[in-house]
């Protein structure tokens, strides 16, 4: 380099020490200048260049027209390329002229003017290409202005120094070009307008990162906006703005989609045989678990392909500065005692790691507890209406806390873990530097520790402060992303249902659905449930299909609907098709949108589908018409409600193919006969459709083309009614059985149809509403329709108090059903309430309810525990900067081995306070949560029925997962982390300000900039979180319900919908996620500017006070003041992160606090022993309603059950039937009047005294996951005998003495491994283990055959026979050898007396039974 810049005029030397280094003055050598720091911006755009080339060559954003701005900049460029050559020029001048300047004057022009033509080119190429803000450029004006700087200085010191200007031309050219530079560093600073013919954002709402500048985007300045309206009002979700297109669900998940799918391919090709016929997973569909395959694809490389290009410029642009953290040689000057402090770290990485994979093992426990305790959580809440009615809530309440325990206990393990890892990394920087400086001053007595040495080796190894402690965390943090990354690959890896198990395309001519030699099963390692099956139905046929419980008639339609897997033969049908589950399943959203289903609203066809489901008279009782909000799992509606909305579904489809699965069994009799008369049957709006029935309906089926019987899941007959009936096979016999009426049945049908045309047919649906045809016979209602069923008890509650309300001709079916559809006092037509997110600042209440549950005793201990390490630090490093100033007074150092003792002892208490505060905090952290959860907990159990009909169990669950885990795992170690950081910063600012006291002047300031800078930022972040969260549980709540329909969304076709609709759920959640993230960003850049502020002035301050600090003194401030960045980041950050979280305790004390039911046990009120004897049930003018606010559903019932007497309960859809029952077990409290059993009044006892006497077989039997041994005897109160007793009785004995595992038996969740009628008879088998005197039958028996039904009602007379037995019946049949019939209408008596007197009074029963065939 010399070459080029020494010979010549104005020639020199390109490094000179002296000049740069030895001095007090320094300064670079012109030919440093002139050379290396001129070229320094040129050769980063040569090397920039071919990457944004390739860059701007894949993004073409369309042109921008040449602005005034353009043309400004290009033409700085273009003087700047005049500038460059007028130098070259100059240098060939004086060469023509013999003054021979040195080389470097020809190379330097030269290379500066080829690279400011390439940026003015850049320029104009970049705007053709639609670059507003080019950051390439704006980073090369910037090391132009930079590199420019150290010239500008030197030449108007050598200039005054000289007294004269030695090179004017130069002189001058230079500072044209340092001022054109300049201005094109300004100029480059502004956007250019946005590109022509580019597309036109329509979003209101525009995230403005996408049209930020450079600048912008590097500062988040564009973030600012956002954080100055959070500060002026709490955020709300309209003012959050629209995700960026590349940051949209649809556009990552697909990406994500596709390298996942180039993972199952490569993860497939050594077992291609084994992976045939299966599809890639898809998002929406994997939704039936299956056997993993043998090698898995790897779900992390998806992800790290899919985000690579971000993953690894972060990674480089980090490490860039991590490495720049340790550029200093002030290290080297310890030589070889540095080797000892090194070995100390490397020696505890292995001990770091121990912890670490410790920590590793007991999360990866605790995860597996916290997830069995969520599911039971999410158990328990589909089924709390069941804990409630027989008083099992404790059993349950055990079963959670059991779990909850070892869960803690797993949490405080970790816990302790934590605080020894926290002990270690407080220690270590520490002793590497003890054992550093010890070494150094030990190994050779003229080694002398001055404030150099010491305090530059304390910052360096401050440094490592960070990593370590984040070391232990990633560990964690990597076990816990481990195990999650392993769950969502298993759960993709599973098997999909085989698209071509069913064959759409082709099919016989005249066929719409066969079936060849077609054997199914549920999963490949289960046994067959459908065999050798041989079906062929006719385009445009009826078909029913009959079979007892268990034959396999619902697995039939799932087969033909591919959901099944098929073992061998074929399945053809031709046609779109609509399916109608035997559990009606119905979405969150208003009614027209369940029907509508996602197509096009005809009005018309949609009216006709209305009318023919026997819909229009609930629309008038709904208060919102076809707009009101269904709830979640049609909570609001009556079992018979959503089964007409779901067969409206269908019929609304206009499909080619109509797959009904019982739809019948839910609605009254006379409804039902409407319903096929007006839908299904052969006069239907369905006539000339393919449609498949499966039904126990007997009074249906001599109108239908065939009838496909069902037994052991194989095909035991076909043929016509008529053919069937002549074949004298099992069919024949059964019908015989059960229909002995059935040849007077059509005509009586005929003559009430002609009847309804003649008269008002409203009016008579309602009284078809409470008839109960035998024949109807409910089929199996599906496990969902028990549920709602059961809902729909206190759905009625409501829907009948609507029902009152006005006057009912128009209740078409039994529409009053609409339970929680709260006809609200309210005209609302909205159900479930909006989850609202608080505002404003966190209330300090709950900042001491969680201090109060971590102990007062024990969170000041905390405090005063930091407060004894801080000063403890600051002694240590006080006590060092004392043992450097010895040195620097006499030149050497005495006593080194007390000094490095106190030095030692110093920092060792340091790490054992630290370490005991982490652990007190971890005993008062594991405290709190499960105080916090117990409370939670034992709040919901006790909470009203009413509660969970109007709260989506997701926002439930949400409490219990998301905001527990804050609790867990997260509020603990953040408050550590802020204490930590707050008493560093205090620590920071007393020293320097005790070194440096002129420091206190800038303190004012930056404290309010910093201030200023955390209420902004807190402010808005908080909020973001709060929104976060509301946003979150939509997500839970859709995921779960598009789960529960997987099959009627994929039987309609509809799964891109649902993907659709569940990533704009996602999004909405992002749209508060993504600013959050954005905002800690912005804060790093703000703090960091105070931090650097801090560093400056404590500098600047102790240079200007040289004269006056000893060394020691410097040191130490400057030290102090390095940290102070990370500091006040840690603090402010952990400050947000604490009222961000803490929001999880302000979440669960509101669910924690809301209105309970009436106690379990009232010591003081204990009936006595064997109550009740008798089984007397009274009602003394009682009345009651849903909630406050709404009307009466039972009004001034007065009426008295003897002990022993079998009373049947009949009456229209929300006549008050299941309302009764409710009240019976304080599902419900009296407004006013008492029920008394046997002279007590039940009010003034515990639920669970009272309830614990009453058994209920509910119509929607619903089981739990664990044994059948659980699900009969929760609290293992029967012997095994009275287990078997109970099974042989309720006809189950067979089939549980068949399972290997007998009476433990594994449940799956819900039950959903047993049919619904053998579900049902498990409750009848709960029901004769209790013995109870008094048992309400639900319409208990809608969900089974009749054989099945005629036995239990055989068990019931004689097992209790001595019992008081209320039944709300579907089937009149079961009824008509009770002692009396209690017949109810709007919530009142109508009549009361012996089947036998009513029939004779030809009253309202008359006409059901006349109905029903029995009069």
């Amino acid at each position: 380099m010399d070459a080029l810049c020494g010979s010549g005029e104005f020639s020199s030397k390109f490094w000179d020490a002296n000049l740069s280094l030895h001095t007090d003055n320094p300064d670079l050598t012109p030919c440093f200048q002139n050379s290396l720091l001129a070229w320094a911006p040129c050769l980063y755009l040569w090397v920039a260049l071919p990457c944004h080339l390739l860059y701007l060559r894949c993004h073409h954003q369309g042109y921008i027209v040449l602005s005034h701005l353009s043309r400004l900049k290009t033409a700085l460029g273009v003087l700047l390329w005049c500038v460059s050559w007028a130098d070259l020029f100059y240098s060939f001048h004086g060469l023509l002229h013999g003054w021979a300047p040195a080389p470097i004057f020809f190379v330097t022009p030269l290379v500066v003017g080829v690279t400011m033509l390439l940026a003015t080119l850049l320029i104009q190429y970049e705007r053709l290409r639609g670059v507003r803000s080019s950051g390439v450029l704006i980073i090369f004006w910037f090391l132009c202005v930079v590199c420019g700087i150290i010239p500008f200085r030197s030449k108007i010191l050598s200039a005054v120094a000289q007294g004269k200007i030695s090179d004017p031309f130069r002189f001058s050219t230079f500072y044209i070009h340092f001022a054109l530079v300049l201005s094109a560093l300004v100029l480059s600073c502004f956007r250019e307008k946005p590109p022509l013919f580019s597309p036109k954002n329509e979003d209101p709402n525009p995230c403005p990162e996408a049209g930020a500048g450079f600048l912008s985007r590097l500062s988040f300045w564009w973030f600012t906006k956002l954080i100055i309206l959070g500060y002026k009002r709490p955020l709300k979700e309209s003012d959050l703005w629209s995700l960026n297109k590349a940051d949209c669900s649809q556009m990552v998940v697909q990406r994500l989609l596709e390298e996942w799918k180039k993972q199952q391919e490569k993860a497939s090709r050594p077992q291609a045989p084994e992976a045939s016929g299966k599809r890639p997973s898809s998002e929406g569909e994997v939704l039936l678990g299956k056997r993993p395959r043998a090698q898995e694809p790897s779900f992390l490389w998806a992800l790290m392909a899919t985000f690579a290009s971000s993953f690894l410029l972060s990674i480089g642009l980090k490490l860039i500065q991590d490495l720049l953290s340790f550029v200093n040689p002030q290290l080297l000057n310890l030589g070889p005692s540095v080797l000892a402090g090194v070995a100390l770290m490397v020696l505890l990485v292995p001990l770091n790691g121990v912890v670490a994979m410790k920590m590793r093992v007991f999360q990866v426990e605790q995860m597996k507890f916290k997830d069995s305790r969520i599911k039971l959580m999410s158990e328990i809440l589909n089924g709390i209406k069941v804990l409630k009615l027989y008083a099992w809530e404790p059993s349950f309440l055990k079963q959670v806390e059991g779990i909850r325990q070892k869960e803690l206990q797993l949490i405080r393990q970790v816990a302790y873990l934590h605080a020894v890892s926290t002990f270690i990394w407080v220690c270590t920087p520490f002793l590497v530097t003890l054992i550093t400086l010890g070494m150094y001053v030990s190994v050779d007595k003229n080694n002398v520790l001055d404030a150099e040495k010491a305090f530059v080796s304390v910052s360096l190894f401050n440094i490592l402060k960070m990593p370590l402690n984040m070391l232990p965390q990633l560990i964690s943090n990597l076990a816990q992303t481990s195990v999650s990354l392993k769950r969502i690959q298993h759960f993709l890896s599973q098997d999909e249902l085989d698209p071509q198990c069913v064959e759409r395309k082709t099919i016989t001519p005249g066929y719409a659905i066969t079936v060849n030699s077609g054997t199914f099963t549920w999963a490949q390692d289960l046994p067959p449930i459908l065999h050798s099956l041989d079906i062929q139905v006719p385009k445009g046929a009826l078909v029913a299909v009959v079979g007892p419980v268990g034959c396999g008639k619902s697995s039939l339609v799932s087969a033909l609907l591919g959901e099944m897997e098929k073992l061998e033969g074929k399945v053809y049908m031709k046609g779109s098709v609509a399916y109608v589950p035997q559990q009606a399943w119905i979405q969150n959203c208003t009614l027209q949108e369940n029907v509508l289903f996602g197509q096009a609203l005809d009005p018309k066809r949609y009216q006709q589908a209305l009318e023919a489901c026997a819909l229009l008279a609930d629309l008038e009782v709904l208060p919102g018409g076809d707009q009101t909000e269904i709830g979640e799992k049609g909570i609001n509606l009556s079992g018979g409600q959503r089964q007409r909305i779901s067969l409206a579904r269908a019929v609304y489809s206009n499909a080619d193919i109509f797959l009904l699965d019982d739809p019948l069994s839910a609605v009254d009799a006379h409804v039902a006969k409407h319903i096929f008369d007006q839908v299904i049957g052969p006069e239907g709006v369905l006539a000339g459709k393919t449609r498949l029935l499966v039904t126990h309906g007997i009074s249906f089926l001599p109108q239908t083309d065939f009838i496909i019987v069902l037994a052991d899941g194989q095909v035991s007959e076909v043929g016509t009614y008529t053919a069937l009936l002549q074949r004298n096979g099992c069919f024949a016999s059964f019908l015989r059985n059960y229909a002995p009426d059935e040849s007077k049945e059509p005509q009586e049908a005929d003559s009430r149809t002609a009847l309804e045309d003649r008269d008002d047919e409203e009016v008579l649906l309602i009284e078809d509403t409470l008839s109960n045809h035998t024949d109807m016979t409910d089929s199996e209602p599906v496990t969902y329709e028990v549920q709602k069923q059961f809902m729909r008890q206190l759905s009625a509650m409501s829907s009948e108090g609507e029902g009152q309300s006005r006057p009912v001709p128009r209740r078409r079916l039994g529409a009053a059903e609409k339970v929680g559809q709260e006809t609200e006092a309210k005209p609302s037509r909205v159900l479930t309430q909006e989850e609202k997110a608080e505002t404003g600042t966190v209330k300090m209440s709950v900042f001491w309810d969680y201090a109060k549950a971590v102990g007062l005793c024990t969170s000041l201990f905390i405090c005063l525990l930091y407060g004894g390490q801080s000063a403890a630090a600051i002694g240590a490093n006080v006590w060092l900067s004392a043992w450097t100033d010895e040195a620097a007074s006499n030149g050497q150092q005495n006593n080194t081995s007390h000094r490095l003792g106190v030095y030692a002892a110093l920092g060792i208490l340091q790490g054992l306070l630290v370490m005991l505060s982490a652990i007190t905090m971890a005993v008062g952290g594991v405290q709190a949560a499960r105080l916090l959860h117990q409370a939670l907990l034992h709040n919901k159990m006790r909470s009203p029925q009413s509660f969970f009909d109007t709260t989506p169990s997701g926002r439930i669950l949400n409490r219990f997962s998301k905001d527990i885990y804050v609790i867990d795992e997260i509020l603990a170690p953040t408050i550590l982390v802020l204490l930590n950081s707050f008493y560093n910063s205090i620590s920071t600012l007393v020293v320097i300000v005790s070194s440096t006291p002129l420091f206190a002047v800038v303190i004012l300031p930056l404290a309010l900039l910093y201030f200023f800078v955390q209420r902004v930022y807190v402010a808005t972040s908080r909020q973001l979180k709060r929104l976060e969260s509301v946003s979150r549980s939509p997500i839970y709540s859709h995921f779960s319900e598009t789960v529960n329909g997987s099959s009627v969304i994929r039987a309609y076709g509809r799964i891109q919908d649902f993907e659709a609709t569940n990533n704009a759920k996602v999004d909405t959640n992002q749209k508060s996620c993504y600013p959050y993230i954005a905002s800690n960003r912005w804060l790093g850049i703000q703090v960091e500017f105070v931090g650097n502020c801090v560093v400056l002035f404590a500098a600047l301050f102790a240079v200007t006070g040289r004269d006056s600090l000893s060394p020691g003194l410097v040191g130490l401030s400057v030290s102090y003041s390095l940290q102070v960045t990370l500091a006040l980041n840690w603090m402010i950050r952990m400050v947000s992160d604490l009222e961000s979280n803490i929001v999880a305790v302000e979440r669960v004390k509101e669910y924690s606090k809301t209105e309970t039911e009436a106690p379990w046990v009232v010591e003081g009120s204990r009936p006595p022993a064997g109550w009740p004897p008798q089984g007397e049930v009274e009602f003394r003018n009682y009345s009651v309603r849903y909630r406050p606010g709404l009307e009466l559903v039972l009004k001034n019932l007065s009426l008295r059950v003897r002990g022993g007497e079998k009373v049947g309960i009949v009456g229209r859809t929300g006549a008050g039937k299941s309302s009764l029952t409710l009240c019976l077990f304080r599902i419900l409290e009296a407004a006013e009047g008492e029920i008394r059993i046997d002279g007590l009044n039940v009010a003034d006892i515990g639920l669970h005294d009272l309830r614990s006497q009453l058994t209920i077989i509910p119509q929607e039997p619903i089981l739990f996951s664990g044994t059948l041994r659980m699900n009969l005897d929760p609290f293992g109160a029967y012997s095994e005998e009275d287990m078997w007793r109970a099974l042989e009785l309720s006809h189950l004995h067979s089939f549980v003495s068949s399972q290997p595992a007998g009476l433990d038996f594994q449940c799956s969740e819900g039950g959903e491994n047993l049919s619904v009628g053998q579900r049902q008879l498990v409750c009848l088998a709960r029901a004769l283990l209790r013995k109870s005197r008094i048992l309400v039958l639900d319409e208990a028996t809608a969900a089974i055959d009749l054989e099945t039904d005629n036995l239990i009602q055989a068990t019931i007379r004689t097992q209790f026979e001595a019992c008081t037995v209320l039944t709300i019946a579907h089937r009149l049949n079961t009824i008509m050898d009770y002692t009396r019939v209690l017949v109810l209408d709007k919530g009142t008596i109508a009549e009361f007396d012996s089947p036998t007197n009513l029939i004779a009074a030809r009253g309202i029963f008359y006409g059901m039974a006349r109905d029903a065939g029995l009069a």
